[in-house]
């Protein structure tokens, strides 16, 4: 059995709607798992700020809700979006709460976690705001801990964005 391509995982967005990520296929992307009650929650705003800057380049990030770390994550989308929005700003993609670990993993942090090893060549996500970049093929290039500042990552998203596009 072949492994899906990144584009072809389903995901929800958080207003419920069923899809995948081809509408992503050709663009540089930074996929992230999200907790508003998080400590590293100001990040939110450096997030935007990349999202901002590069996305007419290509480029998105994409928040992925989980309350697996010290249950740091509201309940229900709507309540995250609205918290994501009014406290921190945010106008990139997100989507409906996951897990990121353990058996119940969802599929597309599976693959993110087999491509792309943590510290040590561990495969688990360890905490909130684990960073993954993903160039314009679809190829998981980078982890990015929970302590790395998204200023951090932006001259890899820059290396990427100037590589060229699929055809």
């Amino acid at each position: 059995m072949s492994q899906k391509s990144i584009y072809e995982i389903e995901v929800k967005s958080i207003q419920g709607e069923s899809g995948t990520l081809a509408p992503y296929k050709g663009k540089v992307m930074l996929i992230v798992n999200t907790a508003t009650g998080c400590g590293f929650a100001p990040q939110f705003k450096g997030l935007q700020k990349l999202h901002d800057a590069y996305r007419e380049q290509g480029f998105a990030v994409l928040g992925f809700p989980c309350s697996q770390f010290a249950n740091q994550e509201k309940s229900v989308d709507s309540e995250i979006a609205q918290a994501c929005e009014i406290n921190f700003g945010v106008s990139f993609p997100l989507f409906s709460k996951v897990n990121v670990k353990g058996r119940e993993a969802h599929p597309l942090f599976q693959l993110l976690t087999e491509e792309a090893r943590g510290v040590l060549g561990s495969k688990s996500v360890k905490w909130n705001f684990t960073k993954f970049l993903v160039d314009r093929q679809g190829n998981i290039v980078k982890r990015f801990g929970p302590a790395d500042e998204p200023a951090k990552i932006e001259d890899d998203i820059i290396r990427l964005l100037q590589m060229p596009s699929p055809t």
